[in-house]
């Protein structure tokens, strides 16, 4: 419980009368009585706040929401006094989300139910707890203030931002990937699966037309195709220091989580089986499964993943998958390379690909290409722009040798990756390489 201003006002008062009081003999008598019944005043201020307010509190949000967009947090307070109350709320949310419209003040009328909204914004996945809330209650004359802290504790999953994901998966759905850059690699029907019978149409090959229907019909019958189903796609997601790296205020793992999420949501449209297991640090295994939940298993074991200062074993990492995936699946590699990395890199290929289809994405800092893109003019840009030039020369030759091993390579910037993947998938699935 700590003094309000009021309360220092009349402690200012009080030490002035005394102050005057040797000057004025009649003015002494003056402050012993005021000073008596202020402190009377006082104290039955002070017993009247102490006690328990009649206020009872709950706390409403939802318990997943997305990192770095703004999610509403309501506090509900009911008051069963008689008396209006003039009160503080401050919420107390995890450290790391920023907040706004907290703490508020307000006045509660008696037998009165008001709602508090406020917001907040995450900047990084994982798990975050709102422990309690603080009301702090003026007393009735305004001369105390006294804190109550309600215990509401609520857990809450950060989980990747998925609003550019949901355009994603809803021009996935509704069969229009061609707006987000994704090529259909064939034309229906000439897939590996037999899908079923329908009338001959112009430009239908010979080898599509069921001879025996069409002699029972007595008209031309095609057969109808579709990419192979029921088959695997595993991801490997590097979370070593590589993928610490930051551009545009977001680390390159959070950015391969993204793409991850979004080819893991079209291959089980495409009634593939998904999975995943990290490496450089926290190691998690997800066998792959299919069906409806697949995506939603697969988020909840990598929303709260982070980037380590560990480096990645590509070739552990590989022995692992050989011994947890028997069949064969398409290994995506998600990661972020140098030079150094690349003999465990080949290693770890060379390991998946006696059972698998491998295909190494590998993420590029944009500053790379914003280098090359400066024009040269000092001797200094000249010596950046070769250093830069030579470096990528060496990584291509890197990614050459890779193909030379039997992976698939894709050598791209972070925003570039979702798409790339996508089209990397369909071009599998329509190959029939898997």
């Amino acid at each position: 419980m700590t003094p309000a201003r009021p309360l220092l006002g009349v402690a200012l008062l009080l030490g002035l009368l005394a102050l005057l009081a040797p000057f004025w003999p009649g003015l002494a008598a003056v402050w012993v009585a005021v000073s008596c019944l202020a402190a009377g005043v006082v104290l039955v201020d002070a017993l009247l706040v102490r006690q328990p307010p009649p206020v009872s509190l709950a706390r409403s949000l939802r318990h997943s929401i997305p990192v770095e967009v703004w999610s509403k947090v309501v506090l509900t307070l009911t008051h069963k006094g008689r008396h209006s109350l003039r009160l503080q709320l401050h919420d107390h949310h995890p450290a790391r989300f920023a907040v706004e419209a907290m703490p508020r003040d307000l006045v509660l009328p008696p037998d009165r139910t008001a709602q508090v909204t406020y917001r907040v914004k995450p900047s990084q996945r994982g798990d975050g707890t709102f422990t309690g809330v603080d009301v702090v209650i003026q007393s009735p004359l305004g001369l105390w203030k006294k804190k109550h802290h309600y215990r509401l504790k609520d857990q809450v999953k950060v989980f990747p931002n998925f609003q550019a994901i949901g355009r994603y998966a809803l021009l996935a759905t509704d069969h229009r990937l061609s707006q987000m850059g994704v090529k259909r690699r064939q034309r229906r029907g000439e897939g590996n699966d037999f899908h079923q019978l329908r009338d001959y149409r112009a430009g239908d090959s010979l080898r599509q037309i069921d001879w025996k229907a069409t002699s029972r019909y007595r008209k031309m019958i095609s057969k109808e195709y579709q990419d192979e189903r029921d088959q695997q796609v595993l991801f490997l997601l590097d979370c070593g220091r590589r993928m610490r790296h930051q551009e545009a205020g977001r680390i390159h793992l959070d950015q391969a989580l993204n793409a991850m999420l979004l080819l893991a949501h079209v291959a089980s449209q495409q009634g593939d089986a998904v999975g995943m297991l990290s490496f450089g640090g926290p190691q998690r295994w997800l066998p792959p499964h299919k069906g409806a939940g697949a995506v939603k298993a697969l988020l909840s074991r990598v929303y709260d993943l982070t980037a380590t200062q560990e480096a990645a074993d590509f070739l552990v990492a590989a022995k692992q998958v050989m011994s947890l995936q028997q069949r064969r699946a398409l290994v995506v590699i998600l990661t972020n390379t140098r030079d150094e990395d690349h003999g465990d890199l080949v290693a770890a290929v060379q390991q998946l690909k006696r059972r698998h289809l491998v295909v190494v994405a590998n993420l590029r800092e944009s500053l790379l290409g914003d280098v090359l893109a400066q024009p040269v003019v000092h001797l200094d840009d000249a010596l950046q722009f070769h250093t830069v030039n030579d470096y990528l020369e060496r990584r291509q030759k890197s990614l050459d040798h890779l193909k030379h091993q039997g992976a698939i390579t894709l050598d791209l910037e972070a925003p570039q990756l979702p798409v790339a993947l996508v089209n990397g998938y369909l071009m599998v699935k329509a190959s029939g390489a898997l």
